[in-house]
């Protein structure tokens, strides 16, 4: 394990002491813990751009468009 400084403001150091006493626990523990939930959420949930999948936005209608849509009624209809 690391050990790191991190200098927090005071009101949020004092609410995870609080909480961390409520709970018969570490303010460290929870901070640890609250660095790994933010990991998981935000940095190892975004996907590089090469695992990045197309993502289907179902069929589109010909119908849907009118003719002077130009390019866009060009690549529908050939």
């Amino acid at each position: 394990m690391k050990t790191i400084t991190v200098n927090v403001s005071e009101p949020v150091y004092k609410d995870f002491r609080r909480f961390a006493k409520e709970r018969d626990r570490s303010t460290s523990e929870l901070i640890r813990e609250a660095m790994e939930a933010y990991r998981d959420l935000r940095i190892r949930s975004q996907p590089t751009f090469g695992e990045w999948r197309p993502t289907s936005l179902g069929a589109l209608k010909s119908e849907t468009f009118v003719a002077d849509d130009d390019l866009l009624g060009e690549m529908i209809r050939g």
